[in-house]
């Protein structure tokens, strides 16, 4: 090699070849010469911003940018700063949810995880997305002990909380990928496989914390319709991965990446507004009616008057049949009761039965009323009667899916080991065929597909009744236990995403609120107070298109995540050739 100045020899020490850039001695695989960059404490500059000018004799000008920048991006930031980092970056996940509701902070969130990994292991990158999920999932659950206490609220934050860890440790792989964009799509990718295993496990999984319930005021909303919740959640994951390269790109002066970094952002922050959702009748309308009994009173023993309950709800559809009589309301085609309605089962009991087909004759409409149900086997199940004027009960819905720890407990003497709370839970057994009930009106007759609670949260499920026909969704759903807390208005939240991804009118009925009926498109119709007697009434779209969402059922959310998780592999395989090959 010529000796020039700022030209390396193969057998020379370390020499300063830019300034704040020294290597050391070049090694030669292949011929190749290699150079290993050992400190980097400022950007040579040339004219105009650029890299200063340098000869070198083997390796390109190109990769020993790259080399550059690769080092300075992936220096981590000190340890107290990135946990101060993630726990603040938690906490903004947590407002972005109804409550606080500012939805622009999830993928602030997100970009806070993304850079407190930023160049660690695994082992410190998933105990800073513990902490992460520590300070998001906390603020977010506290309605879980609101009356049962710390240990349960605790418990579920702290498994739930596993997977954010996991998150943590595939962001900091998928951060090793060699481009910019790879590394956007594999982080936004990799938060989607997350939050798919976490829908799913252990014992049915529990999604509540997915992004995508906190986007239901965002323009990300209107993605629901193309790719459900989990394209929601990949693009408020990927506009807080293109907030990490644009802010790593301002910081070296890469004009270029940082101008597609906030192009990428902006697109998938807005892109749902593009999306046309429709909200049209396609055969018509269905007047329906959500009764809002209210109880009398709040927490554990929110029903410790069942009658009243009960009574609570005949009331409320008693004045409603006055009204219609009276010509104040139209008539309904569709009552709604909620959840729980009726604790007292009227299949066994003939007061109860007495006191809903008083009501029900009343209002002269079919009824769905929330109630539990002791079957055959000597078990009780939530259950949804479908109940006609002079008729009673014709059709019976029963919760598919139980909520555990709550409704049921799995291994329950193994747990009562640890805490005698498990027996104040219930042992409810689970349904096994979707909610579709044909209910006849005046035209022909409706398909209205019916979830029960905690279901909303479940895609498998919200599928199986739009692909079984539902023209309308109903969610009954009892939030007494949980009294004024954030749950109510965190739940309806997840109602309205349902309406946008399946293209259905739904109504979101509580037994204490927040109730509300919703349209296609996710706008509220109408809406109930917390812990108020209320009656909500509107003409509801039946629809039967499927939106792409449905039609690609759970396709696109496996893709995504396959994807993810194999950009985490090959960002780990790109770290171990980085390590095999330093002197």
């Amino acid at each position: 090699m010529p000796g020039a100045a700022g030209t390396v020899r193969a057998d020379q020490g370390h020499r300063r070849v830019a300034p704040g850039i020294q290597v050391g001695p070049a090694r030669s695989i292949d011929n190749v010469p290699r150079l290993r960059i050992h400190r980097c404490p400022v950007r040579p500059e040339g004219r105009a911003g650029r890299p200063a000018p340098h000869e070198f004799q083997g390796p390109s000008e190109s990769a020993a940018s790259l080399t550059y920048c690769s080092e300075v991006s992936l220096r981590p930031l000190p340890l107290l700063a990135a946990a101060a980092l993630v726990v603040g970056g938690g906490l903004l996940a947590w407002a972005a949810f109804p409550g606080i509701s500012w939805w622009w902070a999830a993928p602030v969130g997100v970009a806070a995880l993304m850079l407190s990994v930023r160049g660690r292991g695994l082992a410190a990158a998933g105990a800073l997305g513990l902490l992460f999920g520590a300070a998001f999932l906390l603020p977010l659950l506290q309605w879980t002990g609101l009356q049962v206490g710390w240990l349960p609220w605790v418990a579920l934050c702290a498994m739930e909380a596993l997977f954010l860890a996991a998150a943590g440790a595939l962001l900091a792989c998928v951060q090793r990928l060699s481009r910019p964009a790879l590394r956007v799509l594999g982080a936004a990718a990799a938060w989607v496989a997350v939050e798919a295993a976490q829908a799913r496990l252990p014992f049915g999984g529990f999604g509540w914390s997915r992004l995508a319930f906190s986007q239901a005021e965002a323009p990300t909303l209107g993605l629901a319709a193309v790719g459900g919740a989990p394209l929601v959640s990949f693009a408020v994951a990927l506009t807080g991965a293109a907030l990490v390269e644009g802010l790593l790109a301002a910081r070296q002066r890469q004009v270029r990446v940082l101008v597609a970094a906030a192009a990428v952002a902006a697109v998938a922050a807005l892109s749902g507004l593009a999306v046309p959702t429709p909200a049209g009748a396609e055969q018509g309308t269905v007047r329906v009616a959500g009764v809002q009994g209210n109880v009398p009173r709040l927490g554990m023993e929110f029903n410790a008057e069942r009658r009243a309950v009960l009574d609570n709800h005949a009331a409320v559809t008693q004045s409603l049949a006055g009204s219609v009589r009276e010509g104040r309301s139209a008539a309904p085609d569709l009552v709604i009761w909620p959840e729980n309605a009726s604790d007292i089962d009227p299949l066994a009991n003939a007061d109860a039965e007495d006191v809903i087909g008083a009501a029900v004759t009343s209002v002269d409409a079919p009824t769905l009323v929330g109630t539990l149900v002791r079957g055959d086997d000597g078990r009780t199940r939530n259950t949804t009667l479908l109940w006609l004027p002079e008729q009673g009960p014709v059709q019976s819905y029963a919760k598919r899916q139980p909520v555990p720890f709550a409704e049921y407990v799995p291994y329950r003497d193994f747990f009562r080991r640890i805490t005698p709370l498990v027996d104040q839970a219930g042992d409810f057994a689970p349904g096994d065929a979707p909610g579709l009930f044909q209910v006849p009106t005046a035209s022909q007759d409706l398909t209205v597909g019916a979830l029960i609670c905690f279901e909303v949260v479940d895609d498998d499920l919200v599928s199986d009744i739009v692909d079984g026909g539902a023209e309308i969704i109903v969610v009954q759903t009892n939030n007494a236990t949980f009294g004024l807390s954030d749950e109510s208005v965190q739940q309806l939240a997840m109602s309205r995403l349902r309406a946008v991804e399946t293209g259905r009118a739904v109504a979101h009925v509580s037994t204490v609120g927040v109730s509300a009926l919703i349209a296609p498109d996710g706008t509220l119709l109408s809406q109930a107070p917390l812990f108020e007697p209320a009656l909500l009434e509107a003409d509801l779209p039946r629809r039967s298109t499927l939106t792409l969402a449905s039609r690609a059922g759970a396709w696109p959310e496996g893709v995504i995540a396959v994807g993810g998780i194999l950009g985490a592999v090959c960002g780990a395989l790109a770290r171990r050739r980085h390590v095999e090959e330093a002197p």
